[in-house]
């Protein structure tokens, strides 16, 4: 499979499923302002454990993740706009941002991504990729490795972050709000009736 149609379409539904998940929390006070925007606003501060990242952390880093491939996988310095979201995410606990921000994120990485053309990365399956963490560590690795042991474990461990603060705290997600992209592929009539 070309990694540009493993990795943008998955990117994509999820993005957009994190999207409507986060409307889910907001249920009709989505587009509204004043006290009904800063209780959404709230729901940014949301974690799952005292020590780990909170939800406005979870969207930026699942829309970085998202977005970066793009730029290793074509042998390009990720810009420094993208950058800015990792920071975000990293400075979340002290600056949040708002809900507002968030699907903004969100409607970012999917506008990026859609404009890739259908082959944009299918060369760099056997680019060496020099992954370089913060910390100092440095992993190599071909393109290929690169998607599957780094890009879509990164990408869905925040997604899931995301999904299960979200759950966790009462919102009501299911199986079916995870896998929305799927619906499109039952097959008529093998739908169970309740």
């Amino acid at each position: 499979m070309q990694l540009t149609r493993l990795l943008v379409p998955t990117f994509v539904q999820t993005l957009q499923n994190l999207s409507a998940w986060l409307d889910k929390a907001a249920g009709p006070d989505k587009d509204k302002s004043g006290e009904a925007a800063a209780g959404l606003d709230m729901l940014m501060t949301l974690r799952l454990a005292p020590d780990m990242f909170p939800l406005a952390a979870q969207v930026r880093f699942a829309c970085f993740q998202a977005q970066e491939p793009v730029y290793r996988l074509r042998g390009e310095d990720v810009p420094q706009a993208l950058r800015q979201v990792r920071e975000e995410g990293v400075k979340s606990n002290e600056a949040p941002g708002t809900f507002a921000d968030a699907k903004a994120r969100i409607q970012e990485a999917v506008s990026f991504l859609s404009l890739l053309t259908p082959d944009a990365l299918d060369d760099a399956a056997n680019r060496p990729i020099a992954l370089d963490l913060p910390n100092g560590v440095i992993f190599d690795m071909t393109g290929e490795e690169y998607a599957r042991d780094w890009s879509l474990p990164q990408f869905y461990f925040h997604a899931v972050t995301a999904y299960s603060i979200l759950r966790s705290h009462g919102v009501v997600l299911g199986k079916p709000d995870y896998v929305a992209h799927m619906f499109p592929y039952i097959r008529p009539g093998t739908l169970p009736q309740s």
